[in-house]
């Protein structure tokens, strides 16, 4: 099993690679939180051994704040890293459309008007 590290900047659709992106606009997602990027690595078999909210990668230092997203989390997996963080990019955006389609459902349903 492999460790590494992964910042939500890694997955960071808004970012350039220069800017620390480290996968293609396919696999990118918009301003990934950490506990998402947590409940897809959970989700996909991988191991998270370190989680830390507050932590800022040091390559966003001369980065706006609004692009600036802060936390780190310490994944195990079989797979490389590169491997694993599109795998993670594919299952956010999974996870985030199952979400979007049960809050459509809900909202229809509350949008009822009573006679």
């Amino acid at each position: 099993m492999r460790k590494f590290v992964v910042w939500p900047s890694e997955l960071d659709a808004r970012l350039s690679r220069r800017y620390g992106r480290a996968v293609g606009k396919e696999f990118a997602v918009d301003r990934p939180k950490v506990h998402e990027i947590a409940d897809a690595a959970l989700a996909l078999g991988m191991k998270v051994v370190e989680l830390d909210e507050e932590k800022l990668n040091p390559r966003l230092a001369a980065l706006d704040d609004e692009y600036r997203l802060r936390g780190m989390l310490r994944i195990e997996s079989r797979h490389p890293k590169g491997k694993s963080l599109r795998m993670l990019g594919q299952k956010i955006r999974e996870i985030r459309k199952t979400q979007a389609k049960s809050q459509g459902k809900k909202k229809r349903k509350s949008g009822k008007k009573k006679r």
